[in-house]
């Protein structure tokens, strides 16, 4: 077996791969990654814009659709439809084989919708008619407009991923959203199910940022401890959130967990361990997509052990040290919230110049 596979069969942790490009689902690379031991996929604007931007894999298609009349929007949307299609098919296998447990492909709506509450609606019910496959995950940003959306796309029976969370408030939020969704959903819970990304590296970025700006011995020794703690404290509520009456009587029609993801979690700082942030997190009942830059490391040097919940004290130590020193968690997340907002919808803008520019060029071609 391979230390994926170990991750899940030995301490309940599902490892997804957070990157989608057409060229691998063409030469078999997604396949590989499968039988290795991923168990999901998940995909961005950044991602698509990635992959959409570099090579010409998507070349063929686009001139086609664009030689029909489609725009550049709907033209796009067709594109990132053709590789999700593509994926579920992959990974249908672990999903019936986990009997809906794994096996998801996550697409995101538009995310200029990220505030906008009724239009987020529309846009996930419109995905799920479109491909209409039980293995499909719709992500959801978790912004405060973005939690209604949640709750009402889980109550019409309808998977989310809810994407782009950074803070322990934010986070209960979502939870009580996927609770009441699932009370006001008629019938079987049994094919609902969501995960909730709780992003993690990019904590570290933020308050690395603020601790070299104190640049005492105290302050030096809180790098690369935040993001870990915020992350295994978000365990703990998860741990208690799903448990006691309120829960037991969903799970007697049916409903799933709510189970963590971890993303974000290849380092961002280069002096930091590779597969840093995947060692402190594993944890049963637990998703980590990972690049797979980082999905290579841990297989090479992660370590298999139940971290996530060993040292909950020591969480709440650095977090105590870190307002000791002024950083509040709470103002750190909250603006990395609107960064991350704001990165994926420029990411989406500059998909759709290079798109259109290369719509032009082809008109011009003709």
């Amino acid at each position: 077996m391979t230390k994926l596979q170990d991750l899940y069969t030995q301490h309940g942790q599902s490892p997804w791969l957070d990157n989608l490009r057409r060229d691998w689902l063409l030469d078999g690379e997604v396949q590989r990654w499968v039988d290795r031991g991923v168990r999901g996929i998940t995909s961005n604007p950044t991602i698509f814009q990635k992959a959409m931007t570099a090579g010409d894999a998507y070349d063929e298609q686009f001139s086609q659709l664009i030689a029909k009349g489609r725009s550049v929007d709907e033209a796009y949307w067709e594109m990132v439809i053709s590789d999700i299609d593509e994926a579920l098919a992959i990974l249908r296998p672990v999903y019936d084989e986990s009997h809906g447990e794994d096996g998801y492909v996550s697409v995101e709506v538009d995310p200029g919708l990220a505030r906008d509450t009724e239009g987020t609606v529309q846009a996930a019910r419109d995905l799920h008619a479109r491909i209409a496959a039980p293995n499909l995950y719709v992500k959801i940003p978790g912004t405060a407009e973005g939690l209604p959306a949640i709750q009402q796309t889980i109550a019409s029976g309808k998977s989310v991923n809810v994407t782009l969370l950074f803070s322990r408030s934010r986070y209960e939020e979502v939870i009580e959203a996927y609770l009441s969704g699932l009370e006001a959903c008629e019938g079987s819970l049994e094919a609902v199910s969501s995960v909730a990304s709780f992003f993690v590296s990019r904590v570290d970025v933020a308050v690395d940022k603020l601790l070299d700006e104190i640049g005492t011995d105290e302050a030096r020794q809180l790098r690369g401890k935040a993001a870990i703690a915020n992350a295994q404290l978000a365990y703990e509520l998860f741990l208690g959130r799903f448990s006691g009456p309120r829960w037991e009587a969903l799970v007697e029609r049916g409903a799933r967990l709510q189970r963590p993801l971890w993303a974000s979690t290849g380092t961002k700082d280069p002096s930091y361990p590779k597969t840093m942030y995947v060692d402190a997190l594993i944890a049963p009942n637990t998703v980590d997509t990972m690049p797979e830059d980082t999905l290579e490391a841990f297989e090479q040097e992660g370590t298999l052990a139940r971290t996530a919940d060993a040292d909950l004290d020591g969480a709440r130590q650095v977090e105590a040290a870190l307002a000791g020193l002024g950083i509040d968690l709470d103002d750190v997340t909250r603006r990395l919230e609107d960064e991350g907002v704001a990165a994926f919808q420029k990411s989406f803008e500059q998909l759709s110049d290079s798109l259109q520019a290369k719509a032009a060029t082809l008109s011009a071609r003709s």
